[in-house]
């Protein structure tokens, strides 16, 4: 995707402070403001910026169990109905295809290793190609952040 100086300026400043007005970057990268809301547009219009979020604390809402769980099933390679299927738990928040032993690397939020139990119990027990799963239940976490390294140029 050619993107350039000023887009990549752009995206810095929103994945800095999504909230962030126009009129504010506006000012920060020397331009119009209609003009920075119409490189904006098009960055949605190209799915460059696919969503605006907001970052919880998960204990504020008591979901302080975070856990990765690896699992084997008997998929081929290629295929994603595993994926799909797990992309439909609620709890569960990524869901990637890796190398290596396993097939997923699957991370879930919870309330404790109750509910965490009761998923596996009530969710992953229902999709019958899982072979096995490996569950690594964090103690504390020293950082969790979902920020883009964006270059000052595309290359």
């Amino acid at each position: 995707m050619n993107l350039d100086k000023i887009d990549l300026a752009i995206l810095r400043l929103m994945q800095e402070n999504s909230r962030i007005s126009n009129v504010d970057m506006a000012k920060e990268l020397e331009m119009a403001p209609s003009a920075v809301l119409e490189r904006v547009k098009k960055l949605e219009q190209r799915k460059v910026i696919t969503q605006y979020t907001t970052k919880i604390d998960p204990t504020a809402i008591d979901m302080g169990l975070l856990a990765f769980i690896s699992m084997k099933t008997s998929n081929t390679v290629g295929c994603t109905t595993t994926a799909d299927e797990l992309s439909k738990i609620k709890e569960v928040q990524e869901v990637h295809i890796i190398a290596g032993d396993d097939c997923y690397l699957v991370k879930v939020r919870t309330r404790d290793s109750a509910s965490l139990m009761a998923l596996m119990r009530d969710e992953f027990s229902k999709i019958s190609n899982i072979l096995s799963v490996r569950t690594t239940i964090v103690l504390e976490t020293a950082k969790e952040d979902q920020k883009l390294i964006i270059p000052e140029t595309n290359t």
